[in-house]
């Protein structure tokens, strides 16, 4: 029986061997189709030549979680074909290179076996030693649009795209996707029953990553300084913003840059350097993963003492230590949430996919400026570095920067003594002042003990006063954070929740329930503090399954530390292994609980 628009699979490479065209070529055609599609890099962070792979999931009803089951298999590595032939879904399909044997013991008898003899195709069209190379990616690509029934039209589209100004690129592309394909189809039936149809569930939406997405939102956010320390999965932040500014960011008279955006030695430079910025008045940030953020912990509590905006990208990845630079965790909630020595609570926002990526970096500075605080945005690598499918980001032009309590020389023209950390108004934020502006505004920042005139002062009382009047302004923030999403249905007693990118993954297992009449509740948190709204439907429910990606059950913490909810309200579902949340993991996970609990 073929099953159309519903199924994935998988393609296993050597890193450096320029693999990522042909996959990417794979993911846009199939978009392109209109059906819905999403990709997940699971690649090596050290040297050219270790195993890579790509999954792609095709799934008509639009769901873009990953999945750990694959009905076909392209197996291009070797060096993984034990491990390959093991993931293939009984009843599936092994594509491989037979230019050269396979060791009969990778033999099962409920997959079949498709041998394409791609290095020889290759070495005989092609004379250059890495066009070999990278053209055998692009011949298998061929060969999955035959296998898989992709329209050939729009592959030729997306390689006039690419190569349309490089015929000699046009024209070995072409040929290449000819080979595999008519290759497939002389000799193999074709399609396979795993196919695609055309669909129009694309149209509205964009394939986009997390961090270009960030950084998109950054320039409409008005951000011009950016400063950062190379870390995986961080980097392509900055690159992204870099390659936007030099577009939209430069005079067109005088070439003039608008824009600074600065490589630091370190971590701790970085965010010193985005500190002094936002100090000086620029919207400034430093993308980072969690060695960073430990490394930039006493930066952090100086801009939250002393009140200094700041916005911090933290693109989550598996510790502690080095971890697994190129895995994907959510280990870092608390380490944000309550970053530095001392007393500190941070406001975080946690997108989901990248959409919420691009509208919570926009939001992030003027939370920073509004409160005059530091503020994280926590992604992860899954949501980062991967290509996922989202409605076309949208902006509303009559946006302008909330700059919170800034006082203007006219106003300040008005005040008898500027005192920087007065509250006059009594929700715990004072007024700021810009370097420059006026003499009447003049104030000496302080990270070391002062009291509310701004003077240095080791008298408690004094220092009470300040951090506390600190603390109610991140708790009124609450009210100004992402709302949770919420989502109710009649008779429900359970309550699933959880954060960021597991929500693809819960979300399916919401309807994965449902089918099975399992009446569960829904709320994703996306900001920190908690809302009301957040204790409110904890409470509601006689038990709460908290999904999240971190062995110590982070989110789970946060929420009885902050919401005084029982524990016994609130039970763990965890995946860490460094993949991303499948609705697998989440089903299997409550159902265990549940039956226990039975």
């Amino acid at each position: 029986m073929d099953r159309i628009n519903e199924f994935a699979f998988k393609i296993a490479t050597a890193n450096g061997t320029g693999s990522a065209s042909a996959n990417g070529l794979i993911m846009q055609a199939i978009f392109r189709m209109g059906v819905p599609v999403t990709g997940k890099n699971v690649f090596p962070s050290n040297i050219q030549g270790l195993p890579t792979w790509y999954e792609i999931r095709v799934n008509r009803h639009g769901y873009t979680a990953r999945t750990p089951h694959f009905d076909l298999l392209v197996a291009m590595n070797p060096a993984t074909y034990e491990k390959d032939v093991a993931e293939v879904r009984s009843g599936g399909w092994l594509v491989y290179d037979s230019t050269w044997p396979l060791d009969p013991r990778l033999a099962r008898p409920d997959v079949q076996y498709l041998g394409i003899p791609l290095a020889e195709m290759c070495n005989a069209q092609f004379s250059a030693i890495r066009e070999r190379i990278l053209m055998k990616n692009i011949a298998y690509a061929g060969a999955l649009a035959a296998l898989l029934d992709m329209d050939t039209d729009i592959i030729r589209a997306l390689l006039d795209e690419k190569f349309g100004k490089k015929p000699a690129l046009m024209e070995s592309n072409r040929k290449a996707v000819s080979l595999g394909s008519d290759y497939a189809r002389t000799h193999f039936q074709c399609p396979l029953p795993i196919r695609l149809e055309p669909m129009d569930k694309t149209k509205d939406s964009i394939l986009i990553d997390g961090n270009t997405a960030a950084a998109l939102g950054c320039v409409y956010a008005g951000a011009t300084v950016g400063a950062w320390y190379p870390i995986t999965p961080a980097t392509s932040v900055m690159e992204a913003f870099k390659g936007f500014c030099q577009k939209y960011r430069r005079e067109p008279e005088t070439g003039r840059n608008r824009f600074a955006i600065l490589q630091a030695e370190d971590e701790l430079a970085a965010i010193g350097m985005v500190i002094g910025a936002s100090w000086a008045g620029a919207r400034a940030f430093t993308p980072t993963a969690g060695p960073g953020i430990s490394l930039m912990s006493e930066f952090i509590g100086l801009a939250y003492y002393a009140e200094v905006p700041a916005v911090i990208f933290d693109v989550q990845r598996t510790g502690p230590s080095t971890g697994m630079p190129t895995r994907t965790q959510q280990g870092d909630l608390m380490l944000c949430a309550y970053a530095s020595h001392g007393d500190t609570r941070h406001i975080c926002l946690y997108p989901a996919d990248p959409r919420e990526a691009f509208e919570f970096a926009a939001a992030s500075f003027d939370l920073a400026e509004r409160y005059q605080t530091p503020v994280f945005v926590l992604s992860d690598l899954d949501i980062g570095m991967n290509d996922w499918m989202v409605p076309a980001l949208t902006w509303d032009d009559t946006y302008r920067p909330d700059r919170g309590k800034v006082l203007t020389p006219e106003e300040l023209e008005h005040v008898t003594t500027f005192f920087r950390y007065l509250d006059p108004d009594g929700d715990g934020i004072p007024y700021r002042t810009l370097p420059g502006m006026s003499p009447k505004g003049a104030y000496f920042t302080r990270g070391s003990g002062h009291n509310r005139f701004g003077f240095y002062t080791e008298d408690g009382d004094e220092y009470v006063d300040v951090v506390d009047r600190i603390d109610r302004k991140i708790q009124h923030a609450a009210r100004a954070v992402p709302v949770p999403l919420v989502r109710t249905v009649a008779g429900a007693k359970i309550g699933l929740v959880t954060v960021g990118g597991c929500h693809a993954a819960c979300v399916e297992a919401l309807d994965l329930f449902a089918q099975e009449g399992v009446a569960i509740d829904y709320l994703r948190v996306r900001g920190f503090p908690f809302s009301a709204d957040v204790a409110s439907f904890l409470e509601s429910h006689e038990v709460n399954f908290v999904v999240e990606q971190n062995r110590d059950g982070q989110l789970r913490s946060l929420l009885m530390l902050e919401t005084g909810v029982a524990v016994e309200k609130l039970q763990s579902v965890r995946y860490y292994g460094g993949f991303p949340m499948s609705a697998h993991h989440v089903v299997s996970a409550v159902k265990a609980k549940l039956e226990k609990a039975a």
